[in-house]
């Protein structure tokens, strides 16, 4: 059974982290096959929102430690280089959006991971940890950039250090997460969020995603700028005319990514 289950259906493309035995924890298998499936998926014009959640009880435990243990295992450095940085960078990239779906625990880099996308939703028995501290090791895959832009500097360092477990309601408390559904309403929900941005303006959600990885480095002329920039580039798709022309005339607009 492969390790990263891919489907796609009305525009929505399902990734789903399939090592339920091991908490949906990464090997080196999983990591480069979702770089694959990323890349697929950025690629292919049917694909009009990504979907990513776990199979079984978990979202993802981070890294498995029985990889990176013993003779032969791979560095720190590699682990990072080649498995999870490529996965932060084409989540962010992409130019489409992204939907973490937390049914579980998600901890270390698998809490990352889900951090980094558009939009995060998590079932009420999901939780988050940043369990590096416990073994020694700091926060990686985006960890020590996206929390503190999440939830304020003391939040994030706090966390961070003390590796504290937060429950799916707290997270969206500290706007560490977008929303929190009961475990009843949180598969149908989490997949009506994907289903509404599936159906939106594609390139106009790429535009928006852009525009907010710029205002991490960008001082407010600067992404003034930039706004400016992408903005022509949003009213010069197909997508926007028919958006206006579908105001105007008192419909629903029916909108093709393009």
């Amino acid at each position: 059974m492969s390790s990263i289950l891919f489907q796609i259906e009305n525009g929505i493309a399902t990734l789903t982290l399939n090592r339920p035995d091991k908490l949906n924890s990464f090997n080196r298998e999983m990591a480069l096959l979702m770089q694959n499936r990323l890349d697929e998926c950025s690629s292919l014009h049917e694909v009009r929102c990504v979907f990513i959640t776990g199979a079984g009880k978990g979202f993802s435990a981070g890294q498995d430690l029985a990889e990176i243990s013993g003779n032969g295992a791979p560095s720190m450095n590699q682990i990072l280089s080649e498995h999870y940085n490529p996965i932060v960078s084409r989540i962010r990239n992409l130019p489409k959006p992204v939907v973490a779906a937390v049914n579980g625990v998600a901890a270390g880099a698998g809490a990352n991971i889900a951090l980094c996308c558009d939009v995060v939703i998590a079932s009420e028995s999901a939780s988050f940890i940043q369990a590096f501290s416990k073994i020694g090791l700091i926060p990686d895959s985006g960890g020590t950039y996206f929390l503190p832009r999440l939830v304020g500097w003391q939040k994030a360092s706090a966390l961070a250090m003390l590796g504290e477990k937060i429950s799916a309601g707290e997270a969206e408390r500290m706007g560490m997460i977008y929303k929190a559904f009961s475990n009843e309403l949180f598969p149908g929900e989490s997949k009506k969020i994907a289903q509404t941005l599936a159906k939106m303006p594609t390139k106009g959600l790429a535009l928006t995603k852009h525009a907010l990885n710029y205002s991490f480095s960008n001082s407010l002329e600067e992404q003034l700028i930039t706004e400016d920039e992408l903005q022509q580039k949003a009213a010069n798709t197909e997508d926007y005319r028919e958006g206006v022309n579908a105001f105007l005339n008192k419909r629903e607009p029916k909108f093709k990514g393009v």
